[in-house]
């Protein structure tokens, strides 16, 4: 497991309503960073923080969405298909079950590039 996936890392990230909310309404659907402000009722500058947060720790992938008129723009959606936290001998331990493919991070790679 990745230095930043253990259990007080990400339990800090899903400690914020915000994340958490962002998450949960872009599970089903890829959303902008302007829609998940709208329907949060927060700004977007708050959006782009918390979701260079989940990005960090692999928990929302972003697409780029190309428009007829030659501009683009960025949907993020929900990377988590389970998180499961295990209480062992040796303390805590974090499993998440990612949503996307090897493929799919590899086409991520590409559009970052």
């Amino acid at each position: 497991m990745d230095e930043d996936c253990d259990v007080e890392t990400i339990g800090g990230v899903l400690e914020d309503d915000v994340a958490r909310f962002i998450l949960v309404h872009a599970r089903t659907e890829a959303l902008s960073a302007s829609t998940l402000a709208e329907r949060c009722d927060v700004s977007t500058v708050t959006i782009y923080r918390r979701l260079e947060t989940l990005r960090e720790h692999d928990l929302v992938a972003a697409s780029t969405v190309p428009e007829s008129d030659g501009n683009h723009y960025k949907v993020y959606r929900t990377n988590v298909r389970r998180l499961t936290v295990e209480l062992t001998e040796e303390g805590f331990e974090l499993d998440i079950e990612r949503a996307d493919t090897p493929a799919d991070r590899f086409t991520r790679l590409i559009e970052e590039m």
